[in-house]
């Protein structure tokens, strides 16, 4: 490619009474065998900037279908990694079929109900005992990145008040609902990276999937993750709910309760600081963490007073403890953001 070593300034004329033009290095012209008539590529970037793209720097457009090839004594959780990376990496049509061997009727019942269960948008749309195939249908408009991550934070607050219920009302019933709840939050955590990774491919449709700049996509990938671990810790609070043994210290329980209200209030409101673009609120969350340290030692206090039950109980402090970390760091994302809005 041409290079200069320094910037050139080019003056933009006026021709034909609509049209503006200017003109390009001689250099660059013949580096890219360009002649008259020839036709270029002009891509407007973020910030405003033009960018001229020659036809011998036209990428070669990504296959649309992805081929997964099934061996014999091939592990499941292989394939269905491949099938993962697939759907991440943005293909819209996954085939997986074997040459030899058929595939047997549970593995193609374990990928079907893998596929159902955790990718969002994709059916089936061959089912044979040679191969197949997977069709994601789903269009950007229809479920944007705030809207999945608006549905992966009313789930994950629900297991988190559900698991610490489990706790307070001794229902362990609500704490197994939990765990199986967080196949919902991952399969939209797998959705929103997909449309996060082909975004960076495809930089135009960033406004259609609900965001502006890299900087957004890098923050909405970031408090994605994020958001999986708040609902991995309501899990751990459920998962040691359920092993617990007659814990009937009311005093705990209501500490436990309290610390809890206080980290979920941090979590849901730093995610609206986020959809709304709002640098005071999320400024509030992060010093409302002072709170969050008191209600932890009074809990972490109490828990001593049950020889029994102490380390489950510090385990599940601990969970609700990072639930309103993450909820910080989430906030600091958005202080990132919209600094612009708050200084002069």
């Amino acid at each position: 490619m041409w290079q200069s070593k320094e910037d050139e300034n080019r003056k933009v004329q006026f021709t034909g009474g609509s049209t503006y033009i200017i003109s390009l290095p001689k250099k660059w012209i013949f580096q890219n065998q360009l002649k008259k008539g020839s036709y270029i590529k002009l891509r407007e970037e973020e910030g405003g900037l033009l960018t001229i793209v020659p036809p011998s720097w036209a990428v070669p457009k990504k296959q649309d279908q992805a081929t997964i090839v099934v061996v014999p004594c091939i592990d499941r959780d292989v394939i269905l990694r491949k099938i993962v990376s697939a759907y991440l990496a943005g293909y819209n049509s996954i085939h997986i079929k074997t040459e030899k061997q058929p595939l047997s009727s549970q593995l193609r019942h374990e990928m079907k109900s893998f596929v159902r269960r955790m990718l969002v948008g994709t059916e089936i749309v061959t089912d044979t005992s040679s191969q197949l195939v997977l069709q994601v249908l789903w269009s950007f408009p229809e479920l944007t990145i705030q809207s999945a991550l608006r549905r992966m934070t009313i789930i994950t607050v629900s297991m988190h008040k559900d698991a610490v219920l489990g706790l307070t009302a001794g229902n362990c019933s609500l704490a197994k609902e939990v765990v199986l709840a967080d196949n919902e939050v991952d399969r939209f955590n797998l959705y929103v990276t997909r449309l996060l990774r082909t975004s960076i491919l495809h930089p135009r449709i960033k406004r259609e999937i609900g965001v502006v700049s890299s900087d957004e996509c890098l923050a909405y990938r970031i408090v994605t993750k994020y958001v999986e671990r708040i609902a991995d810790h309501a899990v751990n609070i459920a998962e040691n709910v359920l092993i617990l043994k007659n814990c009937t210290n009311s005093d705990i329980t209501r500490k436990i309760e309290n610390l809890s209200l206080e980290a979920i209030k941090m979590f849901d409101t730093a995610m609206e600081s986020l959809f709304r673009q709002d640098y005071n609120a999320a400024e509030k969350i992060i010093e409302s963490i002072i709170k969050i340290r008191e209600l932890e030692k009074e809990a972490v206090a109490t828990s001593h007073f049950d020889a029994e039950n102490g380390p489950t109980l510090r385990m599940i402090i601990e969970s609700i403890k990072r639930t309103a970390e993450y909820a910080c760091d989430i906030a600091e994302i958005v202080l990132n953001l919209t600094i612009d809005t708050v200084i002069t």
